[in-house]
C-alpha cells in the first residue's frame, strides 16, 4: 500500500518513493512562497495572510512568527548567513527581521504592492520589485543596508522603471552583479545592480513568469509559466537550455543540488479547482531529468494547486507550498538516491 504522498514511477520498471511528508499548518490562506535558508535547517513561509512563519525544517516545528504586516505577504528571503530576513506585502511595505530575535528591523513603504524581493549574495544589499496599479508603474528598487539614510529617508540608491509589463518573479545573479526578472508578458530580463540599464532581454515563454529559482551554484536559472512550461537558462548569459512540458499551467520550478532533477509544481487557476477532483487537476509535484527533459515522477498531496517549490540544500527532501495553506516537507527514500534514469 502506498502512503498518502508517496512518488509514482511513470518510467520503466523502477519505483522512487518519498516517505509521509510533514505537514506544516501554519497560514489561513494559500501559501505564496517558501525558502529555505543556507544550511536548510531553516523554512521560512509567507502566505495570502499577514503571517510570516519560520519552522525547522527537520521536524516540521514552528520556530516563530515575524508579525507586522496588514496584508497578504508575496515574497520572502533570507540573508547568507541568516542574521535578516526580508518580506514583501501587498499593504505596500517591504519590511526587514531580525531572524533569532523577530524584531522588526526595517520598514520600506511602496505605492504599490511588494510582489519579489531578494538579498544579494553579501547580505548587504536588498532588491524589491513592485506592483504596476493604481497608476503606479512597476518598479525595481535597491537599498544598500550599510546607509542607514536610505532606509530612513524611503531613497533607494537605483530605481528602475518597468513600464511595459510588471515584474512577477526576480532572482539576485551570481556574486551580486545584476538582477534576472521574469515579467508578465512572459519576457526574461536582466538588469544591472551598479548602473540598472538592461542588459538583456529574451522571450521564451508565451505567457507570464510565475517563478524563477537558481541552481544553488547560481550557473542556471529554472522559470516556472503560465504557459504550462518550465524551462532552464544560463544565468549570466540567459541561454535557452532545456525545456519541461506539463498539460497545465507552472506555478513554481525547483532545482536539485546534488542531481540533475527539476521539480516541478502548479495545477489548474486557483479560481477553477473547486470544479474539479484533486486527481483530474493535476496538483501533483512532477520530477523531470534536467538532460533529458523527461518526467519520471509524481509526488501526490496537495488539494489545490502547488504555488512554491523549494530542494532542501542537502538534496535529501523537498518542500511545497500550496493553495491549501498547507506545507508539506517530503523525504526521500534512498531508492530515490539510487535511482538511474534510462534514456
Amino acid at each position: 500500500m502506498l502512503m498518502a504522498g508517496t512518488m509514482l514511477l511513470c518510467c520503466g520498471q523502477h519505483s522512487v518513493s518519498v516517505k509521509r511528508p510533514i505537514l506544516l499548518q501554519g497560514h489561513e490562506r494559500s501559501i505564496t512562497q517558501i525558502k529555505y535558508n543556507r544550511e536548510g535547517d531553516l523554512l521560512f513561509s509567507v502566505a495570502k495572510d499577514p503571517i510570516v512563519n519560520v519552522w525547522y525544517s527537520v521536524n516540521g516545528e514552528r520556530l516563530g512568527t515575524y508579525n507586522g504586516h496588514t496584508g497578504a505577504v508575496w515574497c520572502v528571503d533570507v540573508d547568507w548567513d541568516t542574521r535578516n530576513v526580508l518580506t514583501g506585502s501587498a499593504d505596500n511595505t517591504c519590511r526587514l527581521w531580525d531572524c533569532e530575535t523577530g524584531k522588526q528591523l526595517a520598514v520600506v513603504e511602496t505605492s504599490s504592492a511588494v510582489r519579489t524581493c531578494g538579498f544579494d549574495f553579501s547580505g548587504n544589499i536588498i532588491m524589491f520589485s513592485t506592483d504596476k496599479q493604481m497608476g503606479y508603474h512597476c518598479y525595481v528598487s535597491f537599498f544598500d543596508l550599510r546607509d542607514p539614510t536610505q532606509i530612513s529617508d524611503n531613497d533607494p540608491y537605483m530605481k528602475i522603471s518597468c513600464p511595459e509589463s510588471k515584474v512577477t518573479s526576480a532572482v539576485w545573479g551570481p556574486l551580486g552583479e545584476f538582477v534576472n526578472a521574469g515579467h508578465e508578458n512572459g519576457e526574461m530580463k536582466q538588469y544591472s545592480a551598479k548602473s540598472g540599464e538592461l542588459l538583456k532581454t529574451v522571450k521564451e515563454h508565451s505567457k507570464q513568469v510565475n517563478d524563477l529559482q537558481t541552481s544553488q551554484d547560481m550557473t542556471m536559472v529554472v522559470t516556472a509559466c503560465k504557459d504550462n512550461t518550465a524551462k532552464l537558462f544560463d544565468s549570466v548569459s540567459l541561454d535557452h537550455v532545456k525545456t519541461f512540458r506539463t498539460e497545465r499551467p507552472v506555478n513554481s520550478a525547483a532545482l536539485s543540488p546534488i542531481l540533475d532533477h527539476v521539480v516541478l509544481g502548479g495545477g489548474q487557476e486557483a479560481m477553477d479547482v473547486t470544479t474539479t477532483s484533486t486527481r483530474i487537476g493535476k496538483f501533483e509535484a512532477r520530477f523531470f531529468h534536467l538532460a533529458f527533459e523527461e518526467e519520471f515522477g509524481r509526488v501526490k498531496g496537495h488539494f489545490g494547486p502547488i504555488n512554491s517549490l523549494a530542494f532542501h540544500p542537502d538534496g535529501k527532501s523537498y518542500s511545497s507550498g500550496g493553495e491549501d495553506g498547507y506545507v508539506r516537507i517530503h523525504y526521500f527514500d534512498p531508492q530515490y538516491f539510487e535511482f538511474e534514469f534510462e534514456s
